[in-house]
């Protein structure tokens, strides 16, 4: 697909070659080559055959001629005068131009006029290698076939003039067209049309001297062409009365033919079955590459707007919520200062599962509860936690199921009904747990998500991610909190209301974004959503483009999985459809819709810059990277972060953008197919080493099967109702499932 997305722009870049007017000054060469008689000859040159010859028009002849059309303004203006004064013309008609209007140029011939060959895309053919020569007049004249059905002797190149301007060079170029078998087409007076000199002034540039033939160039297309049709319009019945006849070339010269009894040259002459078939496919492939480039740009404006869009509204509401929080007289309410169980899912986490729960057991908070579930660790991450024996520290051995069974285990063995939830590799400071625990001084929260930090920002990869970080989580989150939409409490730092979650019956594993999952259904649910900026964790990021690319994969299917999930939402009434009919649109827009359609503003960049004009292609693209830069400002503002990573976003347009491009296209891909994904597990370094001092382990109390049983509570009222329940209080004889180890055996289950 992207060979031939490539290649489909590359003929559209040819056929839309930008092209001067056939006015430009070109210095005359050589001349010592060329015959007397070409030199000194008439307008319509004959080299075919091997012969050398040029012929002029009868006396009182006039042969109006048009290059560069045909135009859909400007042509059918020409063919009204001509028409109206009963004057046949001959339009040399470049072939892309031929492609995109083949109506038109089916009227032209309808209408008794001419065609002849101006060259597929008008350029230079001095330039040209003789290959490329032959196929601008082979795919013209293929072109005309398909649009008009006729075949055509006459060409003219691009840039000619006189008889007298002929050098060597362009001797060349017309003797190769006689091997052809076409005729040359110059010109004896030039109306300079293209100089825009006033009506006036057109009709003396065009009127032959004395009583002469003459054909006389024209343009019908290149600009503004209305002064033309004027001067058409007075020249042709000045002309009629001086006893000037009009023909096409070809008739003009069939009537001096006829008078020394030659055999006429073919006039419109009906155009093979082979060229018409090759002109299909042509006029379809232009018609292709025009649709895709018409089509990115339209997507280019939409990707311009919603960017426009997103970022006014990210201002103007994260801004309000960032002043309101930053407001000295802010509270949430009463201080809260109920017991927090702390739950933290482990999988292979031995490189920093020490630092993470010593900073979670020593946090400034009075009443901490930490509940480490190792999920089947094969290096020994529970053992690590034992051997520090915390006294506020728990160890849940578990077998192999999943983050979401991880989780639920964790929540059934909480012994408080305010739990946060934390990834393995996250360091909390001090006060993260009073900060993220403060919002539930308001009973309708039901979730508080917090700020992540990056811990790891030596690498330009973990730098990038740093910078998403801050904008995603001090304006996204800021804005979806004002909007009451909020689509996710991240996994590395989240607090929840036992209660908020036994309505919506748990942690799911039907997605792979647990997090987006439970946080949609709490939104449907009626419970608020909120975001706590003082509440920070630092998490390990991923440091390489492999691991990050696995990460955001894994994200970004996940998303979608929970997207589609809640769809019903759309439809639902009460808080189920106000978030249906406003976060998931939101979300599906600007998370979904709009990173996968970033791309055409790359390919508009490196289509502008090869083939478009270099000054306004540069413009456009500095002014979607000054929006960044001013967006990503105003989130490292807000979050009292040094601006200096801030010059490393330019960087990151031409590699970080595009790998999530990737990312994206593989999980739509995924989705539509309906593959499903494992718990991806990176590889951590650790963001501090920490260690404790080695005790010997008590053996764990074992239950009698996995999963521990509970009669299944059903909530039919709420509109995510089909998950798991989980109690108000975890005991080890009232436990819900949380889910199944795979293959669906059983295990016991250790804790510590």
């Amino acid at each position: 697909m992207l060979g031939l997305f490539v290649a489909v722009l590359v003929v559209q870049a040819y056929i839309n070659a930008e092209f001067r007017g056939d006015h430009v000054d070109s210095v005359v060469g050589d001349q010592s080559g060329v015959p007397l008689e070409i030199r000194q000859g008439g307008p319509v040159i004959n080299t075919t055959g091997g012969q050398v010859s040029s012929n002029r028009l009868p006396a009182k002849t006039i042969a109006l001629t048009f290059d560069d059309g045909p135009d859909p303004t400007w042509t059918p203006k020409i063919l009204e005068v001509l028409e109206e004064n009963d004057a046949h013309g001959t339009f040399f008609v470049v072939g892309s131009e031929v492609a995109r209007h083949p109506d038109l140029t089916k009227r032209i011939t309808t209408g008794g006029h001419e065609l002849g060959l101006h060259t597929f895309t008008h350029p230079n053919m001095q330039r040209l290698a003789p290959w490329r020569r032959k196929l601008e007049l082979a795919q013209t004249q293929v072109a005309i076939a398909r649009a008009a059905g006729v075949h055509t002797n006459l060409v003219r190149y691009p840039y000619s003039s006189k008889p007298q301007a002929i050098d060597e060079t362009n001797w060349g170029l017309v003797k190769e067209a006689g091997e052809q078998g076409f005729l040359v087409v110059v010109n004896d007076t030039d109306s300079e049309d293209w100089k825009r000199p006033g009506v006036t002034r057109i009709v003396q540039n065009a009127t032959p001297p004395a009583d002469t033939s003459a054909v006389i160039l024209f343009h019908d297309a290149g600009g503004d062409r209305a002064q033309t049709v004027e001067a058409l319009r007075a020249f042709i019945p000045m002309m009629k009365a001086r006893g000037y006849r009009f023909t096409t070339v070809t008739e003009g010269l069939n009537v001096g033919l006829a008078s020394v009894k030659s055999e006429p040259l073919a006039f419109n002459a009906a155009a093979p079955d082979a060229d018409r078939l090759r002109g299909s496919a042509l006029l379809w492939t232009v018609r292709l590459a025009d649709g895709l480039v018409y089509a990115i740009a339209g997507l280019f404006l939409v990707v311009g707007a919603l960017t426009i869009a997103r970022t006014g509204l990210l201002l103007l509401l994260a801004s309000r919520h960032a002043r309101q929080r930053r407001d000295p007289r802010w509270r949430w309410g009463p201080p809260v200062t109920e017991p927090v169980s702390v739950l933290v899912p482990a999988y292979n986490e031995k490189a920093g599962i020490e630092a993470a729960v010593r900073s979670l057991a020593g946090g400034d908070y009075p009443h901490i509860e930490v509940v480490v579930i190792d999920d089947g660790s094969t290096d020994g991450t529970a053992a690590l936690v034992e051997r520090m024996s915390l006294p506020n520290v728990r160890v849940v051995r578990v077998p192999n199921g999943g983050k979401a069974n991880a989780l639920n285990t964790g929540v059934a063995l909480a012994k408080h009904d305010l739990l946060i939830t934390v990834d393995g590799d996250t360091i909390f400071e001090p006060d993260s747990i009073r900060m993220l625990v403060q919002p539930f001084a308001n009973p309708a929260v039901g979730a508080v998500a917090g700020n992540v930090k990056i811990g790891n920002r030596r690498s330009l990869v973990a730098l990038w991610q740093h910078i998403e970080y801050v904008i995603g989580f001090n304006l996204d989150r800021r804005l979806y909190e004002v909007l009451n939409c909020m689509p996710t409490v991240p996994g590395a730092i989240g607090a929840f209301r036992r209660r908020a979650l036994r309505e919506v019956g748990g942690f799911s594993d039907e997605t792979l974004a647990e997090d987006t999952d439970v946080t949609i259904a709490m939104c449907r649910g009626g419970w608020r959503v909120v975001y706590e900026e003082r509440a920070r964790a630092w998490t390990e990021a991923p440091s390489t483009l492999e691991q990050l690319y696995r990460q955001r994969y894994r994200w970004s299917y996940g998303t979608m999985q929970a997207m589609w999930k809640h769809r019903r939402s759309l439809t639902d009434s009460g808080d189920s459809g106000r978030f249906g009919r406003r976060g998931l649109p939101f979300l599906a827009l600007f998370g979904v819709a709009l990173p996968m359609l970033a791309p055409v503003v790359d390919i508009m960049l490196v289509y502008g810059l090869v083939f478009w004009e270099l000054e306004e292609t540069l413009i456009a693209w500095f002014g979607m990277l000054a929006l960044q830069m001013f967006t990503a400002a105003v989130a490292f503002r807000f979050d009292r972060e040094a601006m200096g990573p801030l010059w490393r976003l330019p960087l990151q347009q031409f590699a970080y953008r595009q790998l999530m491009y990737l990312v994206l296209m593989q999980s739509a891909t995924t989705a539509l197919t309906g593959g499903r994904l494992g718990w991806h597990k990176l590889r951590r370094a650790g963001l501090v080493q920490a260690s404790g001092p080695a005790v010997e382990s008590t053996p764990a109390p074992e239950l009698d099967s996995w999963p521990p049983t509970l009669q299944d509570v059903r909530l039919p009222s709420h509109p995510a109702t089909g998950r798991r329940s989980v109690p108000m209080q975890g005991r080890f004889d009232d436990m819900p499932s949380a889910g199944s180890p795979p293959g669906g055996g059983s295990g016991p289950v250790r804790t510590g």
